[in-house]
């Protein structure tokens, strides 16, 4: 017995192990939402369908699964363009269903049409660069291999956004369902085979090494090797610093983790990478902007290097190394960790990093080169405050990104996903709801009051289905970022950074959600009454306008 093609649609999505599919219906995609009536899938309606592409990140990043997102022709699917981007930019794996005006109409002009004919709209091109796959379905009888295709790229061990555009009458043509037997589920497991001389290799450079620093990047995260990662690390007494997105990958509150590197941070790491280490580690991190304090040719003058990475193009990309090896961490970094035993390779002299770091901030408070004043105490302790209210871990999606990196150390039982991507704004919210739709721990969305004003409505989808969500914003009434460029880059001359927020009591009341404001430090015992497990709060921390982290960005 045949089945129309979005009932065959709404089968695939439940093969690939969909369980919630984030999205706002549209005439021509209303075909496959009527066939989701009967899903087991739990479609969730947003208010923006940015929205439905940053949840859908949100929920990849969270549970580690597929996730999708559903949106009608025209402007549904060219809203989803930034929060495609994003997932395209971080790898995530997100399955986008849009709408398409019936075939029959290509070229005459329908409304909301995207086929590229006629003078429309062309949504293939407009997505091409941002997914690794993308079809306009026109016809059934290659249905088999799109559907192949997209599954193979959202199963891969690089995977991204895919977007499959399907147009109404095709919606509704019957077909065999036997075509879901043709398609494989199956994730791909091309891992590289690394050979023995390459684990001799590093075991040698590390031997020699007197100060060894492993840079840990979301690679070690995305391979699963963060156990291997902490044993080498303690074995051998090596610190570890991270790159921003890999913030955690170690539990930063032990004794030789020396917090991220890059140049949002305080500069312990930086400091012990210049004055102290012989021997770099670089693994599954990328030498960005960031990490490499804008690319800057003396972070590793003299240093012998070891870069280790699943992508090709990763390697040796910025910095020259004396070994750069292809390969997964999880399996390089098990090759070693059992070579090191093997081979009985000496611990290196013990490592004080409490003691190098106390002593690099009192060396940068005399020079006067801190990266926070005393204006920004309060945030310093909200951020201590946190952590011991949560012990038992938290989920933190952080578009704001400077306070966390410096003030917040992410445990082994934290998940901490800086808005890393395109640093969208506008993304932590939406984010944040997507990710509790797989967890069940206290989930924060950290951002700016700039970055507030992009997806706020977005707090009622989380009011519509009752999702726990603890809002961080700090406001500053202005775009801070650009505003303390404007100060050090631009003498003074503010243009189109300052504005006006509404009462966020008001605001907040009006939502049907608590409200919490926090000014000084003594504000903080506030919180104590807050339920962060099982409300929805928007706890409001106040900054002065012209107070500045203490970093050049160089833009």
């Amino acid at each position: 017995m045949k089945i129309a093609v979005s009932e065959l649609i709404v089968r695939y999505l439940e093969r690939l192990g969909i369980e919630f599919i984030f999205g706002m219906p549209g005439a021509h995609i209303l075909p496959v939402y009527d066939s989701l009536y009967d899903s087991k899938i739990k479609s969730i309606l947003v208010k923006h369908e940015q929205g439905a592409a940053f949840m859908a990140g949100g929920y990849a990043r969270a549970s580690g699964k597929i996730s999708a997102c559903i949106t009608t022709a025209g402007p549904g699917a060219t809203n989803l363009v930034t929060g495609v981007a994003n997932a395209y930019a971080d790898m995530q794996p997100i399955l986008v269903i849009t709408g398409e005006t019936s075939t029959y109409i290509f070229g005459k002009g329908g409304l909301q049409e995207s086929s590229g004919e006629g003078g429309s709209i062309d949504q293939v091109a407009l997505f091409a660069g941002i997914t690794r796959y993308h079809k306009l379905i026109e016809r059934t009888d290659y249905l088999p291999t799109v559907l192949n295709q997209a599954a193979k790229n959202l199963l891969s061990r690089t995977p991204g956004p895919v977007v499959l555009s399907i147009p109404y009458n095709v919606q509704k043509e019957m077909v065999d369902p036997s075509i879901l037997d043709q398609i494989s589920f199956k994730r791909t497991t091309d891992e590289c085979v690394i050979a023995e001389q390459t684990i001799d290799k590093s075991v040698e450079l590390i031997r020699e090494s007197k100060r060894p620093l492993i840079i840990a990047g979301h690679g070690c995260i995305r391979s699963g090797a963060q156990e291997h990662l902490r044993r080498i690390s303690e074995r051998l007494n090596i610190p570890v610093t991270s790159s921003l997105k890999a913030k955690g990958v170690i539990d930063e509150q032990s004794a030789l983790a020396l917090g991220s590197l890059g140049v949002t941070s305080g500069g312990y790491a930086v400091r012990y990478l210049e004055q102290e280490a012989d021997l770099v580690l670089v693994l599954g991190a990328a030498f960005s902007e960031r990490t490499s304090y804008v690319w800057d040719k003396n972070l590793l003058a003299g240093k012998k290097l070891i870069q280790v990475d699943n992508s090709v193009q990763q390697l040796e990309k910025v910095f020259r190394a004396d070994l750069a090896v292809h390969a997964d961490l999880g399996a390089y970094l098990q090759a070693l960790d059992s070579a090191i035993q093997a081979q009985k390779v000496a611990a290196k002299a013990p490592v004080d990093i409490a003691a190098f770091t106390a002593a690099a901030q009192a060396q940068a408070e005399v020079t006067g080169e801190t990266i926070f004043n005393r204006q920004f105490d309060h945030v310093r302790a909200f951020y201590g405050w946190l952590e011991q209210r949560f012990p038992d871990g938290l989920v933190m999606f952080d578009d704001n990104i400077v306070f966390a990196q410096n003030f917040y150390r992410v445990s082994a039982k934290d998940r901490f996903y800086p808005n890393t991507g395109i640093s969208s704004l506008g993304h932590a919210i939406p984010a944040a709801i997507g990710a509790q739709f797989s967890e069940n721990r206290p989930t924060f969305a950290i951002l700016g009051d700039g970055g507030f004003h992009m997806c706020a409505m977005e707090i009622m989808t989380a009011v519509n289905y009752n999702i726990p969500l603890n809002i961080i914003l700090f406001n500053n009434n202005t775009m801070g970022l650009i505003r303390k460029n404007q100060h050090h880059l631009y003498q003074d001359r503010f243009i189109d950074c300052d504005f006006t927020n509404p009462d966020y009591a008001l605001l907040a009341q009006s939502f049907g959600i608590r409200h919490c404001r926090v000014e000084r430090e003594q504000d903080l015992a506030k919180l104590e009454a807050v339920n962060f497990h099982h409300d929805i709060n928007l706890i409001e921390i106040m900054l002065d306008q012209d107070a500045y982290p203490n970093y050049s960005s160089r833009r």
